[in-house]
């Protein structure tokens, strides 16, 4: 999305406070003990409190407000009467559309106490993230946002998801380009000034190949990966500037 006029760039403004306060508000409520359907419900009431739509249900046939990935889920989790135990991590994603503008952001929580090995790769997704964010400007490629994430993801010995990744966002749920998080510098897409997209790294524990599974009904699946170790992921919308970047999802 080209961001035309001042009124779209406050109107995606909203759309990501709106997001950045939903996670926010989920957040207090990822305990053990909790089901991953309680925590859609809980997103579908507050988004409908304050006026907006959750992008996400009836999207292709998604047939939640939210998705919830567990431990090994990657992504697109589907809410269900899982119950949360001590020690889990989950990715909870959610966007809100507001005056028919997108904002989307994720955030891995810890449930309870968590392992070491959770709380180290937590770390690294969240930290790659910031490193893809640092890259964008009105003169980068999505090559440097994908070559810095990459980089720190390896030196910390861990594994980026190279088949999903970011993508544009605006008027549109997912738009071009591809924000892949891994590439060369230079390469890939050119960054357009005054366009939205979101940086998603997925990091995962091994090289293991992940595994698709349909969800009934939908044309989105989702992924797991396929040796049962944990993936982290975190996400925000970033408008680009001429000289830089806004993150939209932050509070």
């Amino acid at each position: 999305m080209t961001v035309s006029q001042a009124s779209d760039i406050k109107s995606m403004e909203k759309a990501g406070q709106l997001t950045a306060q939903l996670l926010f508000y989920l957040e207090g409520y990822v305990k053990p003990g909790i089901t991953t359907n309680e925590l859609d419900k809980l997103a579908y009431d507050y988004t409908l409190s304050k006026g907006a739509t959750p992008a996400p249900l009836n999207y292709n046939g998604f047939p939640k407000s939210i998705c919830t990935s567990v431990n090994d889920c990657i992504c697109h989790g589907v809410p269900d009467e899982t119950i949360l135990k001590d020690g889990d991590i989950i990715n909870v994603d959610v966007t809100c559309i507001v005056n028919g503008f997108f904002g989307d952001s994720s955030k891995t929580f810890f449930v309870g106490s968590v392992s070491e090995s959770a709380k180290k790769i937590t770390k690294c997704a969240y930290e790659a993230m910031n490193k893809g964010i640092e890259q964008i400007s009105g003169t980068s490629t999505t090559g440097d946002i994908g070559f810095a994430i990459n980089k720190f993801v390896t030196r910390n010995s861990y594994f980026v998801v190279k088949d999903i990744g970011g993508h544009g966002i605006g008027r549109k749920f997912h738009d071009d380009p591809f924000v892949p998080s891994f590439g060369k510098k230079g390469k890939g897409v050119k960054l357009k000034p005054w366009t939205c997209i979101t940086v998603e790294p997925m990091i995962n524990q091994t090289s293991a190949k992940m595994k698709e599974v349909k969800i009934p009904n939908s044309t989105i699946l989702y992924y797991l990966t396929g040796d049962k170790t944990l993936s982290a992921q975190f996400e925000h919308t970033v408008l680009i500037t001429d000289t830089g970047y806004e993150i939209l999802t932050k509070l």
